[in-house]
């Protein structure tokens, strides 16, 4: 039963259960809500979902950016060798800081087009899940794109200026 009032829908509560008495007293009257109480638990299970999935996504965001800045901190720090030999034989540091940037620019941008490809194909299932969700969203994936590039320069910047600063000395002596 649908009831619409003018003022507060839980007063009439009672007066509703001794009209519905009236009729047929074995009728039980339960689980009385209001529209607005109607409405909220009908999109909670999808809500709940879609908040899930909100924040295991931003974990998953803040993995990779951890995940992004360590391969990068471990390849230059393999590379150490290198870059003393290359300072060496005449490389300014502005290019070691260039080549630390675009190797690790490259590799965020396989990462990124796997991920991409793999999202794509996998939103279909998500979005049976999703309320109201559609099978792509450009601005979700161009902001999270842009976030992964922001955090692979800033991944890469820490280790390339580390890298600029190696004395090819202790560089070749290096191990």
């Amino acid at each position: 039963m649908v009831l619409r009032t003018a003022g507060d829908p839980k007063v009439l509560s009672n007066s509703l259960t001794a009209a519905v008495h009236e009729i047929d007293r074995n009728q039980p009257v339960v689980n009385i809500r209001t529209m607005d109480e109607n409405i909220a638990a009908s999109v909670s299970q999808p809500r709940f979902r879609t908040v899930l999935l909100t924040i295991l996504a931003a974990l998953a965001l803040v993995i990779a950016a951890v995940g992004i800045y360590g391969v990068m901190a471990f390849s230059v720090g393999q590379r150490t060798r290198e870059m003393g030999t290359r300072l060496a034989l005449g490389s300014t540091p502005a290019q070691l800081f260039g080549l630390v940037i675009r190797d690790g620019l490259r590799l965020t941008a396989i990462g990124l087009v796997i991920g991409l490809a793999a999202g794509i194909a996998l939103s279909r299932v998500f979005s049976s899940m999703l309320f109201r969700a559609s099978v792509f969203e450009p601005l979700t994936t161009t902001i999270v794109t842009s976030v992964l590039v922001a955090v692979a320069l800033l991944a890469g910047y820490i280790p390339a200026r580390r890298a600029t600063r190696v004395d090819p000395t202790v560089a070749l002596r290096y191990e």
